[in-house]
């Protein structure tokens, strides 16, 4: 059976990718340092799946301590997510992100061309894709316009990712840029659980569903739009784990050494629908405020799955419905997320 190694397997993305993994017959180990996840995320990844997975609360910038992860597990593929990911917190402290993001990428594949690991699907953004308006972005859109610190430690790796496969003809690497994951899993047992005031819309809009925050501030009604709000290519979170069994299964049949794929949808839906989906959702009004653009922000992203779907066959299930009750469900039975 092949072994998988998910960094950052514990967070939101990772978590739900852990699952679909062991669904398709995975082994999988994590490696997670809980800088923004908690324990609790093995119990209930045990109680959904009934299987306890090994795990290791590692720094992936520590190489000593990663190494005896791969010292101690046959590892065949890495699915790279572990990374600091506040676009907003980027901007802050950009330092930060470019010594964690970068180094652990680069430590990664420094163990993996060491134990002879060949696969790696590394979680990178449509981030990359920077301010153009030239939608839908394929996998062929200008790159490296990025507008933080976060999108750019993301274009960095990819290139990085890029040279490391021409320089090591027996590795592969899969890079997937991901347009907006929301939702949780059927369960409500797992979903996104941010530490402090949300950064992203859906659990910011959860939030004031839930009661725990007052009111959403939606920044900018007058663009260029069906609605005067932004349009975003929202993709259930169970969806984006599929993408990256997908991943990993066209890394064992191609030729490439790198592969570049989106994740989305192919549809963008705007800040008033996905209110109103939430609203549906919840089965009462969310109480929002409209303000003023936020800098940075651009009126429409979303993705061109067309590649996707032609060569991983991957093609998203959910729809803007489902993403919203999911949302919801999770955050009705967790109202205050995770305990520590």
């Amino acid at each position: 059976m092949s072994t998988v190694l998910v960094t950052g397997g514990n967070g939101y993305i990772g978590s739900h990718t852990v699952i679909a993994l062991h669904e398709s017959g995975y082994e999988v180990v994590i490696a997670d340092n809980l800088s923004n996840s908690k324990l609790e995320v093995q119990r209930r990844l045990e109680k959904i799946t009934g299987k306890s997975f090994k795990f290791y609360n590692v720094d992936c910038c520590d190489k000593e301590a990663l190494r005896q992860v791969f010292e101690e597990n046959k590892i065949d593929s890495v699915i790279h997510f572990a990374g600091l990911k506040a676009v907003g917190e980027s901007v802050r402290i950009p330092l930060d992100y470019y010594r964690n993001n970068i180094m652990s990428a680069i430590t990664v594949a420094e163990l993996m061309k060491e134990y002879g690991v060949g696969k790696l699907v590394f979680s990178s953004s449509a981030t990359v894709y920077g301010m153009s308006e030239d939608v839908p972005f394929t996998e062929e859109s200008p790159l490296g316009v990025c507008t933080n610190p976060y999108g750019w430690t993301k274009w960095m790796i990819e290139q990085i990712l890029r040279d490391f496969a021409s320089a090591n003809p027996e590795i592969k690497v899969c890079l997937l840029r991901y347009f907006n994951p929301v939702g949780a899993h059927e369960s409500g047992l797992i979903g996104e659980d941010p530490r402090g005031i949300p950064n992203n819309l859906f659990p910011y809009i959860s939030k004031v569903a839930g009661g725990t925050l007052e009111c959403l501030t939606v920044f900018g009604d007058d663009y260029n739009t069906p609605d005067g709000t932004c349009l975003r290519d929202y993709i259930h979170v169970c969806d984006l784990a599929d993408g990256h069994v997908k991943a990993i299964e066209y890394l064992a049949k191609t030729e490439e050494n790198v592969c570049v794929f989106n994740l989305g949808t192919g549809k963008g839906t705007s800040v008033k629908e996905a209110i109103a989906a939430f609203e549906k959702a919840c089965g009462h009004e969310i109480k929002h405020v409209f303000g003023a653009r936020r800098p940075g922000d651009i009126p429409v992203c979303y993705a061109s799955t067309e590649k996707a779907e032609r060569e991983l066959g991957f093609k998203a299930r959910f729809g803007i419905d489902e993403m919203c009750s999911s949302c919801w469900k999770w955050q009705t039975m967790n109202p205050d997320g995770l305990a520590d």
